[in-house]
C-alpha cells in the first residue's frame, strides 16, 4: 500500500508541475509576447515619425 501510495503522491506532484508550467508557458504567449511586440511597433512608429518630422524641416 505505501509503494502505490508513494507512486500516486510523485505522480500527482509531476503533474501539478506540468500544469503549472504549461499555465506559465501559455500566459507568456498570451500576454507577455503580445505587449511586448506592441511596445516594439509603437517605439518603431516613434523613431519613423522622428526621422520624418526632421527631414520635413531641413529647408
Amino acid at each position: 500500500m505505501a509503494k502505490k501510495f508513494g507512486a500516486g503522491v510523485v505522480t500527482g506532484v509531476l503533474a501539478t508541475v506540468g500544469a503549472l508550467a504549461a499555465g506559465l508557458a501559455t500566459y507568456k504567449k498570451k500576454i507577455v509576447e503580445p505587449e511586448q511586440k506592441e511596445a516594439d511597433r509603437i517605439e518603431q512608429n516613434r523613431i519613423k515619425a522622428n526621422r520624418k518630422s526632421y527631414s520635413a524641416h531641413q529647408g
